[in-house]
């Protein structure tokens, strides 16, 4: 991955007792200071201008302007309308129809180029997992079908959004999201990060932190799952 290359990674959108984007609104101020102009891409829920609408209050709030792809004055719905943003950000909700869209929209390798040259990405929930080289680790339904599994492959690590710990005392018999990840592990090499709600990755000149609250639960082909904890820098996830 190129040093110029800067993510934000965030597990989930809505924390427990907070409103949209509340837990991670110190790491967005943050990582997109001295931007103004946000592009957000609406591909993972069905009512784009809702969500849109949604985004935009959120990040006006935060000093940001915000315009969604799908109806963006710069030029919306192509290529052309990511050179005009400062920075984009890429929101949650089913996996599977966000790759869906970007796919048949063409514009994958356009949002490769102008991250590689440095311009900045959010992602949430699914918005995180089309960051790295595979959907494999989402738990969603795939109420669509994509041409390929493949993604934006912006980090060469996996993620895993909403982490979930096994709970002792239930008795749901279905398997967990370790065994899901496990198994995935099985039949492929890789490194996943079980990302908890209210923690967030942060990528940028070449290295990888932890932030938020919670530890994140590592995992790696023929190894032992690992916790890491807030602060922890995760640099070798670039290797």
């Amino acid at each position: 991955m190129t040093a110029t290359k800067r993510l934000l990674l965030i597990s989930n959108s809505t924390l427990h007792g907070g409103k949209y984007l509340d837990h991670a609104e110190f790491e967005i101020r943050s990582f997109l200071e001295g931007a103004k102009r946000v592009l957000f891409f609406p591909y993972a829920m069905h009512d784009r201008n809702a969500y849109a609408e949604q985004a935009r209050k959120r990040f006006e709030s935060m000093g940001f302007t915000l315009e969604s792809l799908h109806m963006a004055s710069w030029g919306g719905p192509t290529a052309a309308a990511l050179d005009k943003a400062d920075a984009f950000f890429v929101g949650g909700g089913n996996t599977f129809r966000l790759l869906d869209s970007l796919q048949r929209l063409d514009l994958i390798s356009a949002i490769r180029r102008r991250v590689a040259q440095g311009k900045p990405y959010i992602g949430s929930s699914a918005g995180s997992i089309v960051a790295c080289p595979t959907l494999k680790t989402t738990k969603d339904m795939p109420v669509v079908q994509p041409p390929s599994f493949d993604a934006l492959a912006l980090v060469p690590f996996q993620i895993s959004p909403h982490y979930l710990d096994p709970e002792p005392a239930s008795t749901h018999m279905g398997e967990t999201q370790e065994e899901r990840i496990l198994q995935y592990l099985e039949e492929n090499n890789a490194r996943v990060v079980g990302l908890r709600e209210g923690s967030m990755l942060r990528v940028e000149g070449g290295s990888v932190d932890l932030k938020g609250k919670f530890p994140a639960r590592m995992f790696q082909k023929n190894h032992k799952p690992v916790e890491s904890q807030p602060g922890t820098s995760l640099d070798y996830l670039l290797q």
